[in-house]
């Protein structure tokens, strides 16, 4: 790169930086477009709308209320993948949608929960059951009631036999104009339904009913089988939007009534989400300042490079309507300490090059392509996982995977090209001499295999205390985790006070009233806007519980005791929830497992990467268990946060141990380069850890409590992590590679040695007895590599300088 040219790149960097950094701050037009002002929030940060449904059935069962809860959570995750809806009571749902302050447009479009069905046109005796209205060409009216109908037998299919339903535009072949239409897809019994009612009626219409009125009677054109159908002829995209919604919602197991609906205040006020950002503000200084007395030249290129990280992740969450809560914050600030990585990475190999011989410009040039695979490793295994969690996962599983996918994106960019461009720049400018960049010396090699037995011995131990400590709680009558109001549900108190609280307010005086009378610190206050409610979520109280904390509201503010109203209420999480959270994490460890297999070529490097991972995850769940802290949304982001991280460590170090096996080597050699790989990364692990480390830690000391049952534990997950990637993983692949398929790899070792093997055996026929060519002392084979080892950098460092000398 010419001088020229890279002031011109540092000029545009910087003008893109700020740029960037200004909109992010401020945004673009008077309604500051691209702002983080902007960015979709969930309840916490910005409150929203919350919806109480009740099931028109006196006496529905446990079952129905959990289906048609399940089902209620798929239908709002539209509107936010934060959304969250739970049963409160025996017959009544909630449902608060974050991000939206207009109840009756949620109501307009989500439908009311009613009875839905598809009927056919007539029944056997050719008696009516629709007919055209005679006020519209296309408007249809039951000919009788719905009752005669079933008893006829002509509903051909119910709600619950439809999985889905979306409406939208489709272009019509061999024409641009566009044909709106309603997408169905059927459930495994709904199918076979569909299958014989269509292949009964073709010709015929066959009309969809919801709470007996007539919504459309399409006609069947030929058989339907496969399970999903569709449904033409709309007269607009919103029509047929209308259309979907309404069978969506009357696909409920249950029929529903609105009983109420209100805008409800964020649940965290302006200063602890203010507090947050500061801690992360202070958090980014800190690791830009390490990064440069650690790195000089290239430290201050990562912290313009974690700068232009943080801009454009704001920018882009903007940009893809990705819904934000406080835990979301926390995760962006852990991402801003996991995007040093990557420059970790490059600017140790950079130094390391320079250590052993090489210029400034061909060590530049080496550290970016010798750090590319473990970068791109790494990151496209966690990338695999989050697209897994979004496909599969629900929820605030689905959020965090689309945070962490579009963390990911940004950082390999930030990394590979940004950092790239302004670090060549800077040489083209003239920052070329080795003392602005640093140097690493050749490092004793630390035997840290030959520590593996007492590792297992206390990772095993550490793993083991969790369920002994989880089994012990049970035994003496409490949980096995202190489960949170989204896992075990709890109790909601509605209580109206004489003023208008604020949140700060209510956070102040009322939450540690509600604290001292449940002795409990898992209290969620939320106030409803526009009234003196506040709705405030505690664990679940027994009825003398209940009356004490009525008695305390009332001794301490003075309330109404008629106006307060309490209920139980079911988990945010729920069962199907859980399980499609474990399937979805199962299914993402499977396909990372498969990818480390083909990129290393071993089975062994993925199942020791898979068990660390395990091992990470099943460390801090010991933790969980002894410390305490509550199990809830903040624990799932934690422990997949956690796989994400430990996989990422894990590969950087096998990836170096894969570039020095150079081949196939005898397996009593094994060990040594197990043991240099790890040293050689040892800086690496230990700079990445700890300046992630130093991001948690400013958001637990400055956070609040939420945060700080989130950062907690994800600092045992740095800690842990750090110590199986150094101390766990090289050792398991070792004891693998000698364990599981050594045999296979003696014999490819025999088969290449065998014609150097046959001549030596000629050779001794006629000079030397045969045991005296066989005695060959280890000393000496490990002098011989160790030789070819220094002759091979000799050789490249000849190259590299020549290479220079050209240019």
């Amino acid at each position: 790169m010419k001088k020229s040219r890279g002031i011109l790149v540092l000029i545009l960097t910087a003008i893109i930086t700020v740029f960037f950094c200004f909109t992010a701050a401020v945004g673009i037009g008077p309604t500051g477009t691209g702002a983080a002002k902007n960015i979709k929030t969930g309840l916490d940060l910005a409150g929203g709308v919350s919806i109480t449904y009740q099931a028109k059935d006196s006496d529905p069962s446990s079952e129905d209320m959990k289906d048609t809860v399940y089902k209620l959570q798929k239908r709002v995750e539209q509107y936010s993948t934060e959304a969250q809806v739970y049963q409160e009571g025996s017959d009544r749902i909630n449902v608060e949608i974050p991000g939206v302050t207009d109840a009756n447009a949620i109501l307009e479009e989500l439908g009311q929960p009613g009875s839905l069905c598809f009927i056919t046109q007539q029944d056997e005796d050719g008696n009516a059951n629709f007919q055209t209205d005679a006020n519209s060409e296309t408007g249809y009216s039951l000919a009788r009631s719905l009752d005669e109908i079933r008893e006829a037998g002509c509903v051909v299919l119910e709600g619950t036999d439809v999985a889905d339903a979306t409406g939208g535009a489709i272009q019509q072949q061999n024409s641009s104009s566009r044909e709106y239409v309603v997408d169905l897809t059927l459930t495994d019994e709904g199918k076979t339904k569909f299958a014989e009612a269509t292949q009964n009626n073709v010709g015929k219409q066959i009309a969809i009913i919801y709470d007996n009125g007539v919504l459309s009677a399409p006609r069947v054109n030929e058989a339907i089988t496969g399970g999903k159908a569709q449904i033409s002829g709309m007269e607009s995209v919103e029509r047929a939007q209308e259309l979907a919604s309404y069978i969506r919602i009357g696909s409920l197991s249950l029929e529903l009534t609105e009983l109420r609906s209100s805008v409800v205040a964020a649940q965290l006020g302006e200063e602890a989400i203010s507090t947050s950002l500061i801690a992360g503000m202070i958090g980014l200084i800190i690791v830009i300042l390490f990064m440069i007395i650690a790195y000089r030249v290239p430290g201050a290129v990562a912290g313009l490079s974690l700068i232009f990280y943080t801009a454009t992740i704001l920018l882009t969450l903007n940009a893809f309507d990705i819904t934000l809560t406080l835990p979301g914050i926390a995760g962006i600030i852990l991402g801003i300490g996991m995007a040093v990585d990557a420059n970790v990475i490059i600017y140790a190999r950079i130094r390391e090059e320079i250590g052993a011989g090489s210029t400034v410009r061909a060590a530049i040039k080496a550290g970016f392509s010798k750090a590319f695979s473990a970068i791109f490793d790494g990151n496209i295994t966690t990338l695999i996982a989050a697209f897994v969690l979004m496909w599969l996962g629900t929820g605030s599983v689905k959020g965090f995977a689309y945070t962490l996918a579009l963390g990911i994106v940004v950082s390999m960019f930030t990394a590979l090209v940004f950092s790239r461009l302004v670090i060549n720049a800077l040489y083209a400018v003239g920052v070329r001499d080795e003392k602005f960049y640093g140097k690493t010396e050749e490092k004793k090699v630390i035997n840290f295999v030959g520590k593996r037995k007492f590792c297992f011995t206390l990772s095993i131990i550490l793993i083991l205390a969790g369920p002994a400590v989880m089994l012990i709680h049970s035994t003496t009558g409490g949980k096995a985790l202190n489960y949170s109001l989204e896992f075990s549900g709890g109790t909601s108190t509605n209580v109206t006070f004489n003023e208008d609280l604020d949140i700060k307010t209510i956070d102040s005086e009322v939450t540690p009233v509600v604290e001292e009378v449940t002795g409990d610190k898992n209290v969620q206050p939320t106030k409803v806007v526009g009234t003196k409610q506040v709705i405030i979520k505690t664990r679940a109280l027994t009825l003398d519980e209940r009356e004490a904390l009525n008695k305390a509201l009332v001794d301490k503010f003075d309330v109404d005791e008629s106006l307060i109203q309490a209920e139980s209420i079911s988990a945010t999480v729920s069962n199907e929830m859980r399980r499609d959270a474990v399937v979805a994490v199962i299914v993402a460890t499977i396909f990372m497992l498969l990818y480390i297999w083909f990129r290393f070529k071993d089975i062994r490097f993925a199942g020791s990467a898979v068990l660390a991972l395990l091992h990470d995850v099943l460390v801090v769940l010991t933790f969980y268990a002894i410390s305490r802290i509550s199990v809830g949304n903040t624990f799932i982001a934690c422990m997949l946060t956690i796989v994400g991280y430990s996989i990422n460590a894990t590969i950087v170090i096998f990836d170096r141990i894969r570039e020095n096996l150079h081949g196939s080597r005898r397996l009593d050699e094994i060990e040594e380069v197990v043991n240099r790989s790890i040293t050689q990364t040892l800086t690496r692990s230990i700079y990445t850890s700890l300046t992630t480390f130093i991001m948690v830690a400013v958001l637990y000391i400055m956070g609040v409590s939420s945060i700080r049952e989130f950062a907690a534990p994800l600092m045992v997950g740095i800690i842990c992590g750090a110590y199986s990637s150094v101390c766990i993983t090289g050792a398991l692949w070792l004891v693998m590679k000698k364990k599981i398929g050594a045999g296979q790899d003696t014999v490819k070792a025999a088969a290449a040695a065998a014609p150097a093997k046959k001549t030596a055996q000629s050779a001794n026929t006629q000079s030397a007895p045969a045991s005296n060519a066989q005695a060959q002392p280890k000393k000496k084979n490990r002098k011989r590599v160790q030789e070819r080892l220094a002759a091979q950098e000799a050789a490249k460092n000849a190259e590299n300088s020549s290479s220079e000398e050209n240019k």
